[in-house]
Protein backbone atom coordinates (compact mmCIF):
# COMPACT_ATOMS: atom_id res chain seq x y z
CA UNK A 1 0.00 0.00 0.00
CA UNK A 2 2.58 2.80 1.15
CA UNK A 3 6.17 1.52 0.00
CA UNK A 4 8.46 3.54 2.43
CA UNK A 5 6.38 1.16 5.76
CA UNK A 6 6.80 -1.85 6.27
CA UNK A 7 3.73 -4.75 6.14
CA UNK A 8 3.72 -4.80 10.25
CA UNK A 9 3.60 -1.09 9.84
CA UNK A 10 0.29 -1.18 7.68
CA UNK A 11 -1.31 -3.70 9.53
CA UNK A 12 -1.01 -2.03 12.53
CA UNK A 13 -2.04 1.24 11.07
CA UNK A 14 -5.34 -0.40 10.06
CA UNK A 15 -5.85 -2.24 13.34
CA UNK A 16 -5.37 1.19 14.55
CA UNK A 17 -7.86 2.38 11.86
CA UNK A 18 -10.74 -0.58 12.34
CA UNK A 19 -10.53 0.29 16.56
CA UNK A 20 -10.91 3.98 15.52
CA UNK A 21 -14.10 3.26 13.73
CA UNK A 22 -15.65 1.03 15.99
CA UNK A 23 -14.64 3.34 18.85
CA UNK A 24 -16.93 5.73 16.97
CA UNK A 25 -19.35 3.94 15.57
CA UNK A 26 -19.99 2.96 19.33
CA UNK A 27 -19.96 6.21 20.68
CA UNK A 28 -22.57 7.48 18.51
CA UNK A 29 -24.78 4.65 18.79
CA UNK A 30 -24.28 5.45 22.30
CA UNK A 31 -25.20 8.57 21.99
CA UNK A 32 -28.06 8.30 19.98
CA UNK A 33 -29.96 5.66 22.18
CA UNK A 34 -29.50 8.44 25.54
CA UNK A 35 -30.84 11.23 23.08
CA UNK A 36 -34.34 9.64 22.66
CA UNK A 37 -34.59 6.87 25.56
CA UNK A 38 -35.02 8.77 28.87
CA UNK A 39 -36.10 5.72 31.59
CA UNK A 40 -38.49 6.50 34.28
CA UNK A 41 -36.27 7.00 37.79
CA UNK A 42 -36.30 3.74 39.86
CA UNK A 43 -36.93 3.63 43.66
CA UNK A 44 -33.11 2.14 44.63
CA UNK A 45 -33.13 -0.85 45.49
CA UNK A 46 -29.36 -1.36 46.73
CA UNK A 47 -28.26 -1.31 50.12
CA UNK A 48 -29.30 1.41 52.56
CA UNK A 49 -26.73 4.81 52.64
CA UNK A 50 -27.27 5.23 55.96
CA UNK A 51 -27.59 2.22 58.08
CA UNK A 52 -30.46 1.28 60.59
CA UNK A 53 -30.49 2.84 63.69
CA UNK A 54 -30.47 -0.31 66.22
CA UNK A 55 -32.78 -0.19 69.53
CA UNK A 56 -30.69 0.74 72.50
CA UNK A 57 -30.70 -3.00 73.77
CA UNK A 58 -28.74 -4.22 70.87
CA UNK A 59 -25.21 -3.87 72.56
CA UNK A 60 -24.86 -1.77 76.20
CA UNK A 61 -21.72 -0.23 74.76
CA UNK A 62 -23.99 1.82 72.20
CA UNK A 63 -26.00 3.74 75.28
CA UNK A 64 -25.47 6.08 77.25
CA UNK A 65 -27.94 7.66 79.66
CA UNK A 66 -27.87 11.66 79.68
CA UNK A 67 -28.86 13.46 82.86
CA UNK A 68 -31.55 16.23 82.21
CA UNK A 69 -28.57 19.08 81.97
CA UNK A 70 -27.00 17.14 79.60
CA UNK A 71 -30.36 16.83 77.58
CA UNK A 72 -31.12 20.70 77.28
CA UNK A 73 -27.44 21.49 76.62
CA UNK A 74 -27.84 18.76 73.23
CA UNK A 75 -31.45 20.59 72.96
CA UNK A 76 -29.90 24.34 72.84
CA UNK A 77 -26.80 22.95 70.37
CA UNK A 78 -29.77 21.60 68.57
CA UNK A 79 -31.30 24.67 68.17
CA UNK A 80 -28.30 26.88 66.95
CA UNK A 81 -28.27 24.87 63.83
CA UNK A 82 -30.06 26.82 61.13
CA UNK A 83 -32.45 24.63 59.50
CA UNK A 84 -31.54 24.45 55.53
Amino acid sequence: MFPSISLAQEIGLAVLFVAALVWVVGLGHMLWDNRFHHPEPAAFEGLPVIPAQRSSASHPLESVELTEAERQAFAGLIRTIPPR
